[in-house]
């Protein structure tokens, strides 16, 4: 493994034991069940925000927005503000934080950076954090916290972890396209996989709920490019896309475990295309505006 991206996505299975052995020392600084949430991010912490929105709702522990920075909704009244930002330093997570008045809780890789300055409580996860610009092993293991705050055994799908490690994706090397799809919670996820995707290898994907993905998506579906499912999809839904001649992806892992897997290929398509993932172009590690 020549590259940062890569020894950290596998090093993810070893990163979710640390933050389930993590989960008790933070856990009553997390949302309750019953309270109204708003779940905040910026990239590929957005579509963790999104996925730990659908997660929670799901389990029913209550109401949960979710948001970019720059988009929150300050006429809305929550009890908890749960903003997730690995560097700490990003502009717009700053001034949303400065902003509101609810209660909030930083996830964060640094201490001492911007946001544990403004927000109301600070959760310090310095052993997710990466060296890459890329973000992999921080999204799932902030993720992975926050599920863990519904009550979820996050080491229950650590094997799960083991398997995408270890998995064969030379079949998906070759496509031309990939359309990320998934339902709920897992549509987050399939934003998630889309970028990075594009992130990665300047690749050509896209993401949809998988029932809007019949609403027009579904008509590039071809042999030679491929559509992949986070989670369980509508039985019919899949015989249409295998019809198109397009290769369908589809797992029995945790959704969440699966994205190891098309993190993987993200990465091994942008070294199949001669590009370094660790610096992809026109990304910085945090988004500092002047």
């Amino acid at each position: 493994m020549s590259t940062h991206a890569e020894r950290e996505i596998a090093s993810q299975p070893e990163v979710w034991a640390q933050t389930a052995d993590f989960f008790p020392s933070v856990a009553h600084l997390l949302p309750k069940k019953g309270e109204r949430v708003a779940a905040v991010g910026c990239g590929s912490s957005w579509f963790m925000s999104q996925a730990y929105a659908g997660w929670r709702e799901s389990h029913g522990h209550g109401e949960t927005d979710f948001y970019t920075a720059r988009e929150f909704a300050y006429n809305r009244k929550y009890d908890r503000i749960v903003t997730i930002t690995r560097s700490g330093t990003t502009t717009e997570i700053i001034q949303m934080l400065e902003k509101v008045k609810a209660p909030s809780v930083v996830i964060t890789a640094v201490a001492g950076s911007p946001v544990t300055e403004r927000a109301t409580k600070s959760i310090i996860m310095d052993f997710a954090d990466e060296e890459s610009v890329l973000q992999t092993r921080w999204a799932t293991a902030a993720l992975g916290l926050l599920r863990m705050s519904t009550g979820f055994d996050l080491k229950s799908i650590i094997k799960d972890a083991e398997i995408a490690c270890a998995s064969d994706i030379s079949p998906l090397l070759d496509v031309e396209q990939i359309s990320f799809i998934g339902n709920g919670w897992t549509i987050g996820l399939a934003q998630e996989a889309a970028l990075k995707t594009r992130e990665a290898a300047q690749f050509w994907s896209e993401a949809y709920p998988s029932f809007d993905y019949r609403h027009g998506p579904m008509s590039i579906a071809q042999k030679g490019r491929a559509t992949w499912a986070f989670g369980k999809i509508d039985p019919k839904l899949a015989d249409d896309i295998r019809a198109t001649g397009a290769l369908f992806e589809s797992s029995e892992l945790d959704p969440m475990a699966h994205l190891i897997r098309a993190q993987r290929v993200a990465i091994g398509i942008g070294l199949k295309r001669g590009l370094n993932p660790d610096e992809p172009r026109g990304l910085a590690r945090s988004v500092i505006l002047k």
